[in-house]
């Protein structure tokens, strides 16, 4: 009988599969699509040429994530190369004014004048333990903080909403710049928890520099299906699942899934409590994502913006918060809150020579039909006069296109379900091992569970531990 199956091949299925066949287990993996990868590949969706990754293009988390420190060996033999940006991301204002975050904490004070000293109080100490902060983050397991000093810092104002967190700053930029990066929560600016995502992103951007992968991120997945070939497993493509007796016979089965195709796929086998609590479940809202081939360099206006991997669009911190409190409501906001990221910025070998790639995405309320692509274009026509001219192609990407996809994605959901304070805490439902389903031998390790959305890996890490655990015990 085989150790593991793995059903699904994003990160987080990748990892638990890694990490159980480092152990000595046999593990196969199941995906269903034509390639492996998960929100974590490279296609060219527009012209020959231009490598455009299809959902995940920063590795923000790569740095930090103990997942990835402890396969750092794997990385360095596959000559996976990151790729940092000379600014990790900035926001822009009308005009030619942007805050902006470098890797350098003191550069990015001094960017914020009379900011600098609060935005200094407020990052340096997290910045400075950085490491711990980022263990006791996304380490999902539940357990005995390993830095309660350091979460206790974090917690003081990360709890707090960004609205209340911006009222620290003086300047348009500096709370246009913290707004920006809290709205990747995708939840209303006023919520609590929502300075949490922004500042450990931050913290992330000072500390690895928001990198891309040389090539794509598929060049990633690539490295993490090689690894596990080499280690005996087996990773099998157009392998879809629907029903529990289309896998092979295996002591323990891990789902890369949503919760909701684990309880389609097991049925009955699963608990009426926890298909209640899969009921239940919150999704986030969907995207809708526009990638470009453009003839050169996108025209900001702001002089960091053309530095920098990552732009977040939707001008002053009350634009950015009424667009996201917009689609909360499930309405289209008419100015649309943008994360845009231009990989050869940092990585010429996304585009021929002289050319470039960008993709663009706005929330939108899940499963959303409408077209936002002139929305979106309108939003970077804001800030770089003249950009529709470089457009040598475009491909929009609608919530539906999104989960035909990759099935995890319901509705357009990138994150695996709302990041509200009790989807954060209990998710996908309330068990004290998130990774269990109630079911023995079956598991869950998808972005649905602790730590949530991200190439981070600690999905699958804190469920491939749980597997060790409970095969050994069996044993």
């Amino acid at each position: 009988m085989l150790d593991v199956a793995v059903v699904g091949s994003g990160p987080n299925g990748l990892a638990a599969a890694l990490m159980l066949a480092r152990a000595g287990l046999s593990v196969e993996v199941l995906e269903a699509a034509s390639t492996p990868g998960g929100g974590c590949r490279t296609e060219d969706l527009t012209l020959p040429g231009f490598h455009h990754d299809v959902c995940s293009t920063i590795q923000s988390m790569t740095s930090l994530s103990p997942f990835f420190r402890e396969i750092d060996d794997v990385l360095v033999r596959r000559s996976v190369t990151l790729c940092s940006p000379e600014l990790a991301f900035a926001h822009p204002l009308d005009g030619d004014r942007a805050g902006y975050v470098a890797s350098s904490l003191d550069e990015t004070a001094v960017g914020l004048g009379a900011d600098g000293t609060v935005y200094r109080r407020l990052l340096g100490p997290l910045v400075a333990q950085a490491p711990d902060l980022a263990k006791s983050v996304l380490t999902p397991i539940r357990g005995v903080l390993s830095s309660p000093l350091v979460m206790a810092r974090f917690a003081r104002s990360g709890l707090l909403s960004a609205a209340q967190l911006t009222k620290r700053f003086e300047s348009a930029e500096a709370r246009a710049l913290i707004g920006g990066v809290c709205a990747h929560s995708m939840l209303p600016l006023d919520r609590s928890l929502t300075s949490a995502f922004g500042l450990f992103l931050t913290v992330t951007a000072h500390d690895g520099g928001w990198p891309v992968v040389e090539g794509g991120s598929g060049a990633l997945v690539d490295a993490l299906v090689g690894e596990l070939v080499d280690l005996g497993a087996k990773v099998h493509v157009d392998r879809r699942i629907r029903q529990l007796g289309d896998l092979p016979r295996a002591r323990a089965v891990l789902f890369d899934t949503s919760p909701s195709a684990l309880v389609d796929i097991a049925g009955e086998r699963l608990s009426a409590r926890y298909r209640a609590g899969v009921a239940r479940f919150h999704r986030a809202p969907g995207v809708f994502k526009v990638d470009y081939a453009l003839s050169g360099p996108v025209p900001w206006r702001a002089e960091a913006c053309r530095r920098s991997g990552t732009v977040h669009l939707g001008g002053s911190f009350e634009e950015v918060a009424q667009a996201e409190a917009d689609v909360a409501a499930g309405r289209h906001a008419q100015r649309p809150y943008c994360i845009v990221v231009q990989a050869s910025v940092a990585d010429p070998t996304r585009a021929p020579h002289g050319q470039h790639t960008l993709w663009a995405y706005c929330h939108v309320p899940n499963g959303s039909d409408v077209d936002m692509s002139s929305r979106i274009e309108d939003q970077i026509e804001r800030f770089a006069p003249g950009f529709r001219d470089f457009v040598l192609a475009r491909a929009a990407t609608s919530c539906a296109d999104a989960e035909r996809h990759n099935p995890n994605y319901l509705g357009g959901d990138i994150a695996g379900g709302a990041g509200t304070v009790r989807q954060t805490l209990l998710r996908p439902t309330a068990r004290w091992n998130p990774y269990r389903t109630g079911t023995p031998g079956l598991y869950l390790c998808s972005a649905s569970t602790p730590p949530g959305g991200g190439v981070h890996g600690m999905c699958g890490w804190g469920a491939a531990r749980t597997v060790l655990k409970d095969l050994r015990g069996r044993a």
